[in-house]
């Protein structure tokens, strides 16, 4: 199917319980195993990461959802729900487009009064820090296989920090991990998107 086809609607839930798999795939093998987030680990033995996949292909439509899933996650027990990864499989497929939402998405925070409580990180597919080349292997610790907005709990990072109390470092320890293992070895991870069956 051509990426620019609309997806039949009966598809959808097969295809988005694959998007769960691949993101699942992404973060045990990139996230956690390349420790890129040492934090990351202790929340998906615990399950306390929700995947919440949006069929939105516009900004307005993602932003309904953004708002939702805000909202589900502070009304959640930390102990159940601790962050969400929201998934935009359908659209924002160029860096740009997505960088220029994440405007939008800070300022529904501050509109639900969950500025201070909540953060949101992101994450895509072509990712890339400012002064960076597009192929900079460095790029490549935020890019997850499909657009992505992470929820977090600002309450969360300030327990992840005091247990970590040199946290800055962890950026610099990630361009090292990415500049050592290439673009050779980040292609064996094989954690990029796909639409067909992930094999575990």
């Amino acid at each position: 199917m051509d990426e620019h086809e609309p997806m039949p609607e009966q598809d959808l839930p097969a295809f988005h319980a694959t998007v769960q798999q691949g993101m699942r795939r992404w973060l045990e093998r990139a996230v956690i195993g390349l420790n890129l987030c040492p934090f990351a680990k202790a929340v998906h033995v615990k399950g306390q990461i929700h995947y919440a996949v949006s069929a939105a292909s516009d900004p307005q439509a993602l932003l309904a959802d953004l708002e939702f899933e805000l909202k589900a996650l502070v009304a959640q027990d930390p102990q159940v729900r601790d962050t969400t990864l929201l998934i935009a499989p359908h659209g924002f497929q160029q860096f740009t487009d997505f960088n220029d939402f994440l405007a939008e998405a800070d300022a529904a925070l501050v509109r639900l009064e969950l500025d201070g409580i909540l953060q949101i990180a992101s994450f895509h597919p072509q990712y890339q820090f400012a002064g960076t080349d597009v192929d900079d292997i460095t790029n490549f610790t935020n890019r997850a296989p499909y657009p992505t907005l992470h929820l977090l709990r600002e309450d969360g990072i300030d327990r992840a920090v005091a247990a970590f109390p040199e946290a800055e470092l962890i950026y610099k320890a990630n361009m090292q991990t990415m500049e050592k293992l290439g673009h050779a070895g980040w292609n064996a991870l094989g954690v990029g998107p796909t639409r067909g069956k992930i094999q575990p």
